[in-house]
């Protein structure tokens, strides 16, 4: 009676006998993965033909712990490249129902007469073992996606609140865009982190890059003001558009009691680090 691990060894040279075959059948059966073998291995350099040959493997041997690790960096690589599930799930599905094909052939070529037990036995571990390689690779793909989206997300933030420090001192805040109600909430939080991290005496927000601003996220910059101040450090508003100005006057508000205004920029940084630099002298003298 041969052993589990001689039958394994010997369907895995059968499907290495008739790996042509067997990749042309695969093919056949992934119909719409068939026509991005190429594309896929361009953008991402990942070898369909290959990986499935090598997860067939992992199913027959029964290598559960190299199976579950291929399974996730496979996620990871998917999510890298924002390759779509529905071509991954297609694509294991054929390598499923193709490995079913020639399990069929390789016992019908040796003669094989299976009993109902010894099918379903083996019907269970092969099919149990390509869900599993499914299960972690659509976990590992879903968490390392939202870890991009994260960073992403982060990147966007960073980039949408970019503090410049000038001098010890002082920094400039500039706004670029548009300020609606989540990057208020955005700028309130990172700019009062830095405040305290960077030890800011002086934040010079510059609004020249600004095309509007929502009204209603008005009160929530002066409240953000509040906070910088109560920390210590001033607030200098530049750069504030007519368009911009008008609005705020026809609704009743000003940054007046709130942050000193000046007209550019250059007036702000011109004041300010020559405030900056004869601290310094006189705290050397």
């Amino acid at each position: 009676m041969r052993s589990i691990v001689n039958e394994q060894e010997e369907i895995i040279a059968y499907l290495k006998k008739n790996r042509n075959s067997f990749e042309q059948k695969l093919l056949n059966e992934a119909v719409n993965v068939k026509d991005k073998i190429d594309e896929i291995l361009r953008i991402g350099n990942i070898d369909l033909l290959n990986n499935a040959f090598k997860i067939v493997t992992y199913v027959v041997e029964q290598q559960d712990e190299e199976l579950v690790a291929f399974a996730r960096q496979e996620g990871i690589a998917w999510a890298t490249h924002s390759l779509t599930l529905g071509l991954k799930l297609e694509w294991v599905q054929a390598i499923r129902r193709t490995l079913w094909v020639f399990l069929r052939k390789y016992g019908e070529e040796k003669g094989i007469e299976v009993d109902q037990d010894y099918f379903f036995d083996m019907e269970k571990k092969i099919n149990d073992r390509i869900d599993q390689f499914l299960n972690h690779f659509f976990i590992r793909y879903s968490t390392y996606k939202d870890e991009l989206i994260d960073q992403q997300k982060r990147l966007v933030e960073n980039l949408s609140v970019p503090i410049i420090p000038i001098t010890s001192s002082v920094c400039i805040l500039p706004l670029i865009g548009s300020i609606d109600m989540f990057r208020t909430n955005i700028l309130e939080e990172k700019v009062l982190l830095e405040v305290g991290r960077l030890h800011i005496q002086t934040l010079i927000m510059d609004f020249s890059g600004i095309a509007e601003v929502e009204m209603d996220v008005v009160d929530h910059i002066f409240k953000m003001i509040d906070g910088t101040s109560m920390m210590g450090c001033k607030v200098v508003i530049t750069g504030l558009r007519p368009e911009i100005v008008r609005q705020m006057v026809t609704r009743g508000l000003s940054f007046e009691n709130k942050a000193e205004t000046k007209g550019t920029l250059q007036q702000a940084l011109k004041k300010y680090i020559q405030y900056d630099d004869l601290n310094k002298e006189i705290t050397l003298y």
